[in-house]
């Protein structure tokens, strides 16, 4: 008798796994090789030609030595939390083996008999508001508040963020407090280098009398300052672009969707303050991942999911209607970089709740919890059918 694959073994997705199943990336963990290179080379030239040499500058030994010690635990610290981002589930929901069986208000074997589709979005309540979901077609199931499918991964993620090609992985409900660590953190190791990078060339200036001579003795000085200043801008911008993002409640996703569309007054159904909305991402327990990858595969065994009380709103089938949502992800990811720079211009204090001066709430604002789908549905009508 032939051993039962593991889910692993056997997954629909695009991910790759290491240990058995322990660990989980995307399709594009190679990119990791590219990220510790800029993380380490820069780190380990500080340490050897920089921290080093300034550990002597100081007449007492141990502040010197603190500062190559704190630049290795610091890097160490960093790397860990790039590990943690792109080896964790970041919550990709299981996927059916065939469609639901049940959907209030709709005669799931009158699909079945005539080839009819399911109904491709059906309303929930959120935080007392109605928000209307999609039926993923791929994954066969009605995608969770928030969730979108990642084109990358070929799977649907919770609280989808977007994916990263930086660490190789989506980033959602399971992993982003982990992605926004790394990229808060690698954003002070560059400010920390450059600092100390900069002190050691003062140093030399003193010692020697002029610049010029000075950079001849340190080049790797002014080479680390350079890459820090070009890195700052980057992850600094991402960093603070993040930050807007977190008090506003909001996802990388659904802000590039919703500046996609016309006009400033959405209703985001998931903002509670900004206090809570950090609160949510620091403080809150992260659930356990809802897949077991290093179980046994049962033959036979097939999953539902169940309407419950969730009533079926529009319903417009058509044969266009059944075509596959693809989300342009790396385009996501590739942007981001374009708006962390801005982002270092602007003044992240201007962050202000939305909940006083709001006009009063219509049915079309509240699709998909940002008013998103009336508007971008009449939009994609006219864009290649991409979504």
């Amino acid at each position: 008798m032939a051993k039962p694959k593991r889910v692993y073994q056997s997954w629909k997705g695009n991910n790759k796994f290491l240990l058995d199943g322990r660990l989980i990336f995307g399709p594009d963990a190679k990119s990791l090789i590219i990220t510790f290179t800029l993380i380490l080379v820069p780190v380990v030239i500080f340490c050897v030609f920089v921290a080093s040499n300034l550990a002597h500058k100081f007449t007492t030994g141990s502040i010197g030595y603190a500062i190559l010690v704190l630049a290795v635990v610091f890097t160490k610290y960093v790397l860990f939390l790039l590990l943690s981002t792109s080896t964790k589930d970041p919550g990709i929901v299981p996927r059916n083996s065939h469609p639901p069986e049940e959907v209030s208000g709709y005669d799931s074997s009158a699909s079945i008999d005539v080839g009819k589709p399911l109904p491709r979005t059906k309303e929930i309540i959120v935080n007392g508001l109605p928000v209307r979901v999609k039926y993923c077609e791929t994954c066969m199931l009605y995608r969770p508040p928030r969730c979108s499918h990642c084109s990358v991964c070929n799977n649907c993620v919770e609280r989808f963020d977007h994916h990263c090609p930086w660490v190789g992985q989506c980033i959602g409900k399971r992993n982003y407090r982990c992605f926004f660590l790394f990229v808060s953190s690698t954003a002070l190791l560059c400010v920390y280098v450059f600092s100390m990078s900069a002190l050691y060339l003062k140093l030399l200036v003193d010692d020697y009398g002029t610049a010029w001579k000075a950079i001849k003795v340190s080049p790797a000085s002014v080479a680390l300052m350079a890459y820090c200043f070009v890195s700052l801008w980057f992850v600094g911008g991402l960093t603070g672009f993040h930050l807007y993002l977190i008090s506003r409640n909001q996802t990388t996703y659904e802000n590039f969707r919703h500046r996609g569309l016309r006009g400033d007054n959405r209703i985001n159904v998931y903002y509670r303050g900004c206090m809570n909305s950090f609160l949510e991402v620091f403080c809150s327990k992260i659930e356990p991942s809802k897949n077991n990858f290093r179980g046994y595969v049962h033959e036979g065994a097939s999953k539902t999911s169940k309407g419950g009380n969730i009533q079926v709103t529009e319903v417009d089938i058509s044969d266009e209607d059944r075509r596959v949502k693809v989300e342009d992800d790396l385009e996501i990811g590739d942007d981001l970089m374009k708006i962390s720079q801005r982002r270092n211009s602007q003044d992240i204090g201007d962050i202000r709740g939305r909940g006083s001066d709001r006009s009063p709430i219509s049915r079309s604002e509240l699709d998909f919890g940002f008013g998103l789908e009336s508007q971008f549905s009449s939009r994609s009508e006219s864009r290649h059918s991409g979504w």
